[in-house]
């Protein structure tokens, strides 16, 4: 259950407006997330601007954010993240059910390439030490230029903080 309420943009007629945007911006829903976000509307309005460029603005192809996500969300125990990820945007990127349920544990699995399995690590090293040793950079280096080894990591680190919110205010899961 959560601990924060969820914002009922009806009875707040001042966030119609910025509501709308982030509708808008999330395909015409307003995710429970975004809802209790909206408590602190300079947060909401700042948050979804930072989470559309992270998704949407860097060289990071769309089926290597997809695991990057779904890994930090399975690291942190946050069901809220991977399943909205499984369900609408992994087969879209590429991401098979099966790679989906072989992210946790993918260095058992033979399902990903060294390019991905460097970028895996990474997540792994970034989200669970936060120190990340010199070798797991250098694996990562081998496959990404600098300007895509900046947004990987800015890339984990934002969904290390979407997951970690989501998970310390319990965010109720979407109900469809």
């Amino acid at each position: 259950m959560a601990r924060v309420t969820s914002i009922d943009e009806e009875s707040h007629p001042e966030l119609a407006a910025l509501a709308a945007r982030i509708r808008g911006e999330r395909g015409g829903r307003l995710l429970n997330f975004y809802r209790v976000l909206l408590h602190s509307p300079p947060l909401a309005a700042t948050w979804i601007e930072f989470n559309n460029a992270v998704r949407r603005e860097t060289a990071i192809e769309d089926r290597l954010r997809e695991l990057v996500i779904m890994r930090v969300a399975i690291l942190n125990g946050v069901d809220y993240v991977l399943d909205i990820h499984k369900a609408r945007y992994a087969a879209p990127a590429g991401v098979t059910p099966g790679e989906c349920d072989a992210l946790a544990d993918w260095p058992r699995s033979t399902l990903f390439g060294a390019r991905e399995r460097s970028v895996l690590a990474y997540v792994d090293a970034m989200t669970r030490d936060v120190d990340v040793p010199d070798a797991v950079f250098g694996a990562l280096r081998e496959h990404f230029s600098e300007r895509e080894a900046v947004e990987l990591t800015v890339l984990v680190g934002a969904y290390n903080l979407h997951t970690r919110v989501l998970k310390a205010l319990r965010v109720d899961p979407e109900n469809d």
